[in-house]
C-alpha cells in the first residue's frame, strides 16, 4: 500500500546513506592522520601495543643521547691519557729518555730537571684539563665518585623494563687525586712522578741507584697510563657499537608500528573514490524515495 506517514524505501536510502557516511568520515580520518589505529576506540589491542612501543622508542632515544654524552666524555679522558703517555717530545715517554740521559757521566742534571719540571708540569695541566661536562676522571677531588656507570642500552620484557650501563672504576684513570693515590702523584721510594728532582744527584753509585729507580717508576707510569687508554679506546668502541644499535634498534621499533597502525594510502584513496560515488548514488536514491510520496497526490485530483 502507499503510505504517506510510513516510506520504507526512504528509510532504506536513509540507512544506506548513513553508513556509507559513516564509512566515508573513517576512511577521511585515515587520509587526514595517515593512521588505520589513530584511536583506542579503532583497535583497543593495536593502539596499547603501539603506545607502549612508542614509550620504549622515547626511552631508547634518551639513551641515544646519553650515549653521545658518555662517548665526549671517555673521548675527553682517553685523548688526555694518549697525550700524558706522550712520545719523543714531551710526556712520560719524553720524561723517561730524559732520566735514562741523566744516568750519563757528568751531565748537567740540573739543566735536564728543567726539561722534567715542564713535563711534569705539563701533565699536570692536561690532567686539569680533561674536562667535560664537569667531569673528569684524570684529576679527580672528594667530590668525584669512586664508579661512574654510562646509560647503554633500554629494554622491556612484557611490563618490567631493564637498563643497562657501562660501569667505571675511577681510580682505574685517576693521574692525581686529592689524596695523592693517583698513578702519577702517588709516592714510593720518597718521590712520585709528579716530584722527582734530579738536579742535586751525582754519579755516585747511590745517586745512579736513585736514578734508576726513577726510571723504573716512570716506567711503571707508562704501563699504567697506557693501560688505563686501551681501557678507555676499549669503551669508546663499546659506546659507538652500541650507538649504532640502538639507532638501528628505533629504525625497527617505528617499522614495527607502522606495521600495526599505519593506514595503506593506496587502498584508502580507492576506498575513498568508491565511498565518494555510493555516497553520491544514496542521496540520489533517497531523493527518489522522498518523491515517491508525491504520487500520492495524484489520488486526490
Amino acid at each position: 500500500m502507499s503510505s504517506l506517514l510510513t516510506n520504507s524505501t526512504a528509510m532504506t536510502a536513509l540507512q544506506t546513506l548513513r553508513s556509507v557516511s559513516s564509512q566515508l568520515a573513517t576512511t577521511q580520518t585515515r587520509i587526514s592522520t595517515g593512521q588505520r589505529v589513530s584511536t583506542a576506540s579503532d583497535n583497543a589491542a593495536y593502539w596499547s601495543i603501539a603506545t607502549s612501543m612508542r614509550a620504549d622508542n622515547a626511552a631508547l632515544s634518551a639513551v641515544s643521547d646519553s650515549l653521545g654524552l658518555s662517548a665526549a666524555t671517555v673521548d675527553t679522558e682517553y685523548t688526555a691519557l694518549t697525550s700524558v703517555v706522550g712520545d719523543s717530545t714531551g710526556g712520560l715517554t719524553k720524561l723517561q729518555s730524559l732520566l735514562v740521559e741523566a744516568k750519563t757521566a757528568g751531565i748537567d742534571r740540573a739543566k735536564i730537571q728543567a726539561d722534567v719540571t715542564q713535563i711534569q708540569q705539563q701533565m699536570k695541566g692536561t690532567a686539569d684539563a680533561a674536562t667535560f661536562n664537569g667531569v673528569n676522571w684524570l684529576s679527580t677531588t672528594t667530590a668525584t665518585p669512586t664508579t661512574v656507570n654510562l646509560v647503554s642500552s633500554y629494554s622491556r620484557v612484557g611490563g618490567t623494563p631493564t637498563t643497562g650501563s657501562i660501569g667505571l672504576t675511577v681510580a682505574n684513570y685517576s693521574l692525581y687525586t686529592s689524596s695523592t693515590s693517583g698513578i702519577l702523584d702517588t709516592v714510593s721510594g720518597g718521590a712520585s712522578v709528579n716530584t722527582i728532582d734530579i738536579t742535586s744527584l751525582t754519579d755516585s753509585s747511590t745517586d745512579q741507584t736513585t736514578l734508576d729507580g726513577y726510571i723504573a717508576k716512570v716506567t711503571a707510569a707508562i704501563n699504567s697510563v697506557a693501560s688505563a687508554a686501551a681501557n678507555l679506546g676499549a669503551v669508546k668502541n663499546r659506546i659507538s657499537t652500541n650507538t649504532d644499535f640502538v639507532k638501528s634498534l628505533m629504525d625497527s621499533v617505528d617499522r614495527g608500528i607502522g606495521q600495526l597502525v599505519d593506514a595503506d594510502m593506496n587502498q584508502e584513496s580507492t576506498r575513498l573514490s568508491a565511498l565518494q560515488v555510493q555516497q553520491q548514488l544514496g542521496v540520489q536514491a533517497l531523493s527518489i524515495a522522498n518523491g515517491s510520496s508525491q504520487s500520492i497526490l495524484s489520488l486526490f485530483r
